[in-house]
């Protein structure tokens, strides 16, 4: 299964980063195209709360890994060094943030949120198949 992995800082251009590396990913591939618009807003978006929520110390950096199966189902991981899961709540409408983890519940096939190994931070995880991204 073709994987790629980056590690990333805590800084407001680490979203544009991830969507760069999803898209060095998935473009060579033969489904990449049909899954980057919606891997990049999810991957933004995910890369976003563990950007502003994650409470870790200083330095820690944000782990992402892209996977694609052979059924060209692509699953993004995003890891940070805080264990506490996030909530799904919904924002005010005259809210500008708030809605991240609502499109990913609503653009990606499935979704989750995991403890990483070690015990130290979690990841959250979500999957893309060319059926949603096609839709």
């Amino acid at each position: 299964m073709p994987e790629q992995t980056c590690w990333l800082p805590r800084h407001h251009k680490s979203p544009r980063a991830a969507r760069h590396e999803l898209r060095e990913f998935l473009l060579p591939r033969p489904s990449g195209e049909l899954l980057l618009p919606i891997g990049e807003l999810l991957v933004s978006e995910l890369v976003t709360n563990a950007v502003q929520h994650a409470r870790a110390p200083r330095g820690r950096l944000i782990f992402v890994r892209f996977q694609l199966s052979p059924n060209s189902t692509l699953r993004i991981e995003v890891h940070d060094a805080d264990s506490e899961k996030p909530t799904l709540r919904p924002a005010p409408t005259s809210s500008e943030t708030g809605r991240g983890l609502f499109l990913v519940q609503k653009l990606a096939q499935s979704w989750g949120c995991s403890p990483r190994e070690g015990g130290i931070g979690k990841f959250i995880w979500c999957h893309v198949t060319p059926e949603a991204a096609a839709a």
